[in-house]
C-alpha cells in the first residue's frame, strides 16, 4: 500500500474514532464531568501518553523560531478548539455537533486559497458542497435535537470550534514538512495543557471520583487514548502526505459513523433518506481525495 493511500486510511479512522466519540463524550459530561474538567482531562492524559512514547522513539530538535507557530497550534488546535467544541457538545445534540464540524473543510478549503494560496479546483469545490449537502439532509432527518438544553449557543460554539481547528490544520502543515510528528506534538500538547489548567482545574477537583461507575471510566480513557492521543497522531500522519484540505474533508465522515453508531445501539434508525445522504458523502470525499493527476499532493 502506497503512502498516500495509508494516509487515507488513517484520515478514514480518525472519522470513524471522532464519529463514536460524540455518543461517548456525551455520557459522561455533564452529568458526571463538565466539560472544561474533561478537556483538562483528555489534554493531560494525551500530553503524558505523547512525552512517555517521545522517550523510546527518535526525536528532532525542535528551532527556536517554530516555536511561536507550536503555541499556536496549541491554541487553535487544542486550548480553543476543545474548550468551544466540549462546551458546545454539552449543550447541543450529538449528532448536531458532529454535523456542524463539517462546515470545517469550507473554511480549510478559503484559509489555504488565503493563507497557502492554494488553488480551488473545482473538482474539490464541489466534493465538499456535496459532502456539505450529504450531511445538511442527514442532521435534518435524523434525530438530532434530544437531549440538547441549549442548542443554540452549543450550536455556535462547535462552529468557532470548527473555524479553530481550520487555522489548526494550516499551521501544523509547515511543522509536518519539516520534523517528525514526535518531535512537536509533544510540544503542542504541553503548551495545549498549559492553556487549558486555568478553565479546568476547578471541574476536575469537583468530580467525586469514587463515586463514578465503571462505565464511565472506560469511557473517559477512551476518549483520552483513542479519540485524542490516537487521532491527533493519526492526522498528523496523515498530513505528511496530504493537504490541509484533503484531511479536512473526511470530517464529513464523522457524523455518519455517528449516526452509524447510534443506530447500532439502537438510538436511532436507517432509512433510505440516510442511505442516500451516506452516498452524497462519500462521493464528495471521494472527489476531494483524488490526486491531480501532474502536481504532487
Amino acid at each position: 500500500m502506497s503512502k498516500r493511500n495509508w494516509a487515507l486510511l488513517s484520515a478514514t479512522l480518525v472519522s470513524i474514532l471522532y464519529g463514536v466519540t460524540f455518543t461517548i463524550a456525551k455520557d459522561v459530561m455533564p452529568k458526571h464531568i463538565d466539560a472544561y474538567g474533561f478537556i483538562f482531562l483528555r489534554v493531560g492524559g494525551s500530553m503524558l501518553l505523547f512525552w512517555i512514547v517521545s522517550l523510546f522513539i527518535k526525536t528532532e530538535k525542535i528551532d527556536l523560531k517554530d516555536f511561536p507557530r507550536i503555541i499556536a497550534a496549541s491554541f487553535f488546535g487544542i486550548a480553543f478548539n476543545m474548550l468551544t467544541f466540549f462546551k458546545g457538545l454539552s449543550y447541543t445534540s450529538p449528532i448536531m455537533g458532529a454535523v456542524l464540524m463539517v462546515t470545517t473543510p469550507m473554511i480549510v478549503l478559503v484559509l489555504s486559497a488565503l493563507i497557502m494560496r492554494e488553488r480551488m479546483e473545482n473538482k474539490k469545490i464541489i466534493g465538499i458542497l456535496l459532502g456539505l449537502i450529504g450531511t445538511i439532509i442527514l442532521i435534518l432527518y435524523g434525530k438530532s435535537m434530544v437531549n440538547a438544553p441549549n442548542a443554540m449557543l452549543g450550536n455556535f460554539l462547535v462552529f468557532v470550534n470548527a473555524v479553530s481547528y481550520g487555522f489548526y490544520l494550516i499551521l501544523v502543515k509547515k511543522l509536518m514538512d519539516k520534523y517528525n510528528a514526535f518531535s512537536f506534538v509533544k510540544w503542542i500538547y504541553f503548551f495545549g495543557f498549559l492553556m487549558v489548567i486555568p478553565f479546568g482545574w476547578n471541574e476536575f477537583q469537583a468530580v467525586n471520583w469514587e463515586f463514578l461507575p465503571t462505565a464511565v471510566y472506560l469511557k473517559i480513557g477512551f476518549v483520552v487514548v483513542f479519540s485524542t492521543f490516537l487521532t491527533y497522531l493519526l492526522n498528523l500522519l496523515s498530513m505528511k502526505e496530504l493537504k490541509p484540505t484533503t484531511v479536512a474533508v473526511f470530517i464529513y465522515l464523522q457524523p455518519l459513523f455517528a449516526s452509524v453508531f447510534a443506530i447500532g445501539l439502537g438510538k436511532d434508525e436507517l432509512s433510505w433518506i440516510k442511505i442516500g445522504s451516506a452516498l452524497l458523502i462519500f462521493t464528495g470525499v471521494y472527489l476531494v481525495t483524488q490526486k491531480k493527476a501532474i502536481p504532487k499532493e
